[in-house]
């Protein structure tokens, strides 16, 4: 590698040479000691570098591209011809140069490693200059020790009046028919820095104003900040084209930033810059004062955001969040998520709502990183694409009509058809012997039977929230359940027991073989103070409908058992004396009420299924929780198991041999509202995404961690919080969960490098560091440009 030997001072002008000279140290080089940039040897990459090498290829087809030298990589270190270039690009030290790292490794195809390497700016006087060289090669040497290949890029300092970066396309959104400008004032060094967020346009392919977006800290000029001078003068050359002057407006907004003329002139150039390189560029860029535009830097897009396709189904948490709104393991997917599906499919048909044949093609509720979502569209959750044409389209109106005596018998047959059904779960769930008095094929016939039950509940239920009204102020089973939740903690039933003897109290957790359902610690509504046989003036239904509200046999005969590393405990439960069990009711007996069977009696049609949901579910869980017992593993390694190979498995068949190599699913974040896949990724659907914040998402993804500030220890799934995006912390990068800044832009070079690395990053956070503090947990999107709360670990 060229080494620059600063020994030789600033004595040599004109005709006072050191000739013969060459760079101690210099073992094995070839070469000339400099190339011009317009010369053909220049495009060269393994020698001169990406960036000279990009230059160069841009200059011969006819790019606005300043003049220049490069001192390739191994040069033969010849001082007398590295004096000679500098002294002529330089007018003899009067014009000040800017000195650039142009490594073959950077501004490639697959890594753009951008801001990985120095550049020095503004550098005047030859001693000046070899120091400036040196300090670009000294950067060649990289944080894991290995040594890049360098050359070094001179160029005349151009005093950009406004400069920023472009991009052929929108890296953010994976879009290609669009183009992302971003600039400030003066040159670009600032915005790739990540120190300004600079304005941001997005441009159509032929150059049209899509939409504009401001920062605040693009207008630092305002409050006294001067212009930031950053880029290679314009010099004139008679081998070189150059775009024609234009005189240009006054900059007095930061609507005015760019002319709408001077983008049309930067969507050209990024048309001509895609002809010549093959594809989309990233592109740094400047005006100077007289207007001219010029080309500073182009390299490919290195990491495009997932787009779904045309078709992509629209999906999201919407209703099933309310029953399942936590990450699921593979068994709990098929024993929760498959039958909502099959039931919430039934319902749609039987209303007519979408053709037979969509609904056995395309599930309408699936799972993504374990997070149960469901097809909006189907369930009629937001409008058709095209409303106008969904009027003029006859198949959804032949369709109800076809349905409409099926909905119109159903409407009045509904309320009745709810109350058997949950009289008949009620009665097998009473019927149900303790899971440990099951065999194993009886526990995986009871299994089965729970999956079934759950379909005709989740159809019955999606029904009736579609067809039935219930008034505004009906009772609901979570309030019901709180009621209930007060009451006993006012008696002094501990936590661990309510469940067992007031199972409606199971409306406030959400299902999970893991444990995880916890009860409210909030503050709880008195006990109801009104005489049996009130009901909050809603008369009690038929005497057999209080038993919905209690089964003894599947819950309070049950043992809760208590997972913990070193030991396993098993709690007895017992029923208080108050509650009325099943476990000797009978269709025909008549069962005593209490205020709490009446309660839950007043429950309208889809809040008593909803609740029936419930707790099929947890008989579910108790069932997993004996076969894990039996098995001689924990739940969460059963849990890891399909529903067919645990049915397997309790029929008499042997465990997976791979049981044992299975992971659970890494922690992922809660699913946008509405979204779409492309190749299995998360993408927000397109939205206004300008905010009144100020926060913008930079590199697409979602993921959730623990903060981190980039000092002490890193957290495994760490979420680095910074004030600036910095190039400094690019090291930091590899390992990372997520990246938010206070500033920045979507084109700076940490930007650029977080979207190469798939690191979800958001920038314009607003006291990001203070609001975020190191240890805590953050939900970070950088598709929508979302912060939120996280999980807990």
């Amino acid at each position: 590698m060229t080494t620059v030997d600063e020994r030789h001072g600033e004595g040599a002008r004109g005709g006072e040479e050191h000739r013969g000279d060459v760079a101690p140290g210099q073992t094995g080089v070839y070469g000339p000691a400099v190339v011009p940039l317009n010369q053909s040897g220049t495009a060269l990459p393994r020698l001169m570098g990406s960036k000279a090498a990009n230059l160069a290829r841009a200059a011969r087809a006819g790019l606005p591209v300043l003049p220049g030298f490069v001192i390739p990589h191994q040069a033969n270190g010849d001082m007398i011809a590295l004096r000679r270039a500098w002294d002529e690009l330089s007018d003899g030290g009067t014009r000040p140069l800017v000195v650039r790292s142009s490594s073959p490794q950077e501004d490639t195809e697959e890594s753009s490693l951008a801001g990985q390497f120095t550049s020095v700016l503004d550098v005047r006087g030859w001693r000046d200059f070899l120091t400036a060289v040196q300090t670009v090669l000294n950067s060649a040497h990289r944080p894991d020790g290995s040594t890049a290949p360098m050359a070094v890029l001179v160029q005349p300092m151009l005093s950009a009046q406004v400069g920023g970066v472009m991009f052929g396309a929108d890296p953010v959104a994976g879009r290609a028919d669009r183009m992302l400008v971003s600039a400030v004032r003066g040159g670009p060094d600032s915005l790739v820095g990540g120190t300004r967020s600079g304005i941001s346009y997005w441009l159509s392919g032929h150059g049209r104003l899509l939409r504009t977006e401001s920062a605040e800290d693009a207008w630092t000029e305002a409050a006294g900040e001067p212009p930031v001078v950053s880029a290679p003068s314009p010099v004139e050359s008679a081998d070189r084209r150059v775009e024609p002057t234009d005189r240009r407006h006054p900059r007095s907004g930061a609507g005015s930033l760019l002319t709408r003329a001077e983008l049309f002139r930067l969507a050209r150039l990024a048309r001509r810059v895609r002809r010549v390189f093959g594809g989309p560029q990233d592109v740094e860029f400047g005006f100077d004062a007289d207007g001219r535009l010029w080309l500073f830097q182009s390299r490919p897009i290195t990491a495009m955001a997932a787009r779904p396709g045309r078709r992509a189904r629209l999906l999201g948490p919407g209703p099933v969040a309310e029953t399942l709104p936590e990450q699921l393991a593979p068994l709990e997917e098929d024993l929760w998520v498959a039958p909502m599906a099959r039931g919430l499919a039934a319902a749609l048909d039987i209303g007519g709502t979408a053709p037979r044949r969509l609904l056995r093609s395309v599930p309408t509720v699936t799972t993504v990183g374990g997070r149960a979502a469901a097809d909006l569209r189907l369930l009629g959750a937001v409008p058709p694409r095209h409303r106008w044409l969904a009027l003029l389209n006859p198949a959804p109106g032949a369709r109800r009509l076809t349905a409409a005596w099926r909905v119109g018998r159903l409407v009045s047959a509904l309320p009745g058809l709810a109350t058997d059904l949950t009289a008949d779960i009620d009665r097998r769930l009473a019927e149900i012997p303790s899971p440990g008095a099951l065999s194993g094929s009886a526990l995986a016939a009871e299994l089965r039977w729970t999956r079934r039950a759950l379909v005709s509940l989740h159809a019955q239920e999606a029904l009736a929230g579609a067809l039935l009204h219930e008034p505004p102020k009906s009772r609901t089973a979570a309030g019901t359940a709180l009621t209930a939740l007060a009451d006993a903690r006012a008696q002094g039933v501990p936590d661990n027991q309510v469940i067992a003897t007031d199972p409606v109290v199971l409306a406030l957790t959400a299902p999970s073989l893991h444990g995880r359902g916890q009860l409210p610690e909030v503050a709880l509504p008195p006990a109801p103070a009104s005489a049996p046989g009130t009901t909050g003036g809603q008369a009690p239904g038929p005497v057999h409908d209080a038993r919905l509200a209690i089964y003894a046999t599947a819950f309070a005969g049950a043992t809760r058992t208590t997972d913990h590393p070193q030991a396993t405990t098993t709690t007895p439960t017992t029923p208080r004396p108050r509650a009325t069990t099943l476990a000797t009711a009978r269709p025909q007996a008549t069962t005593p009420t209490t205020p709490q069977t009446l309660l839950v009696t007043a429950l309208p049609p889809r809040e008593a299924l909803r609740l029936r949901v419930r707790w099929v579910q947890e008989l579910q869980v108790r069932l997993v929780r004996e076969a894990a017992r039996r098995l001689g593993v924990g739940a969460e390694r059963v849990s890891l198991l399909r529903w067919a190979e645990l049915a397997e498995v309790l029929d008499g068949g042997p465990l997976p041999g791979d049981l044992h190599e299975r992971v659970p699913r890494p922690a992922s974040p809660p699913l946008p509202d509405e979204f779409r896949l492309a190749d299995g990724q998360v993408v927000a659907a397109e939205h206004d995404t300008r905010r009144s914040d100020g926060v913008r998402g930079v590199s697409a993804g979602r993921a959730v961690g623990t903060v981190w500030d980039g000092t002490g220890p890193r957290p495994t799934d760490a979420v680095l919080v910074v004030r600036t995006l910095d190039p400094a912390l690019a090291p930091l990068l590899p390992g990372l969960t997520g990246l938010v800044a206070q500033t920045g832009s979507p084109l700076s070079h940490l930007a650029v490098l977080a979207r190469e690395y798939g690191l979800p990053a958001v920038v314009g956070a607003v006291d990001a560091v203070r609001r975020f503090p190191p240890g805590s947990r953050l939900t970070v999107d950088g598709t929508a440009g979302d912060l939120g709360p996280g999980d807990a670990p």
